[in-house]
């Protein structure tokens, strides 16, 4: 045999033993584009980076989840969309889902969960395996994980401890009409406004209040043109970590396996970023001068909950119900 023929099968047997996209054993290397709205000093970013350190670890380098926080690589919707039709593969997504699987809608209905506890045996338990199934079949989106939400609370310049305070206060709120239907039901005056113009909003008087979690009130400096944090609490909710379901179809079993698991890895390490998050928020803005007011959570909630029901689709009213009745 020639030197120049050896070398030929040598090369040959070479290429047959190498994986076609260059990995060992013949496994293919997956690469997945995750993109968010939140920024890096964010705990779901933070979380996300987990994610992405377990896949890797997990595969021995084989799968690369590549983060890009602060919405650059599109909007929620876009990245939805894109998803569905394939061009996208992950992102962070809760009740936004509800414009193609209805029970999406009950990750964020006011007064329907009141704790941390609650979100866990909603979201982990029978419930949450019913919104998720639905999910995955009306919106072609497979949640892998979720993570915790800060509650919202109502900011003002009174505090306000029942809803018998509220007493027609002008308050912002997102343009959805539920929440538009428990603010009236509970006394305000709901305003919907864009968050951007909510601040100037505050400062000229055009509104007395706005509702938000601790995340969101700190990161608006809406501590330079409010006094109270009221702690309403009034929504508590959760929101998923998802990936394609076209692109979940064209992963291995074991390529799953390791991305459910990554998945429950980073779910508990924001979980205990999360709750260290929120003491850090309340130090913070009580530092920059708000006072933080604990409201009567039980009043608000009895006295909004008729609203709340009524604004839910009539298939979601049996989940949303049985949320309601979990104890707290």
């Amino acid at each position: 045999m020639t030197t120049t023929r050896r070398t030929l099968m040598l090369a040959g047997a070479a290429a047959l033993a190498t994986p076609t996209i260059g990995t060992a054993w013949g496994q293919a290397r997956v690469t997945l584009k995750l993109g968010h709205l939140a920024n890096e000093q964010n705990v779901w970013h933070r979380a996300s980076l987990k994610l992405a350190e377990e896949a890797k670890a997990l595969s021995n380098g084989r799968i690369e989840i590549q983060v890009f926080p602060n919405d650059t690589l599109g909007r929620e919707m876009d990245l939805i969309n894109g998803m569905q039709l394939g061009t996208a593969d992950m992102t962070i997504t809760g009740e936004s889902l509800q414009n193609w699987a209805p029970l999406a809608a009950l990750l964020a209905v006011p007064f329907a969960i009141t704790s941390l506890r609650q979100v866990d045996a909603v979201a982990g338990g029978p419930i949450g395996q019913q919104i998720g199934a639905e999910i995955v079949s009306r919106a072609r989106v497979r949640p892998l994980a979720y993570f915790a939400r800060g509650p919202r609370n109502l900011t003002s310049n009174r505090a306000i401890r029942t809803p018998d305070e509220l007493n027609g206060l002008r308050l912002r709120v997102p343009n959805v009409p539920l929440f538009v239907a428990v603010w009236q039901a509970l006394g305000a005056r709901p305003t919907p406004m864009a968050f951007g113009e909510v601040f100037t909003s505050l400062q000229n008087g055009t509104i007395d209040g706005q509702e938000n979690p601790l995340a969101l009130i700190l990161s608006a400096n809406f501590n330079e043109v409010q006094r109270f944090v009221n702690l309403t609490q009034h929504v508590w909710s959760w929101i998923y970590v998802a990936i394609s379901e076209r692109r979940w179809q064209q992963l291995s079993p074991a390529d799953r396996e390791v991305l459910a698991e990554a998945s429950r890895r980073a779910q508990a390490f924001e979980r205990s970023l999360f709750v260290e998050d929120e003491q850090r928020l309340e130090a913070e803005l009580k530092r920059r001068g708000m006072t933080f007011v604990d409201s009567d959570r039980a009043a608000f909630a009895a006295k909004a909950r008729p609203a709340a029901i009524a604004g839910v689709r009539t298939e979601a009213k049996p989940l949303l119900e049985q949320m309601m009745a979990l104890p707290a």
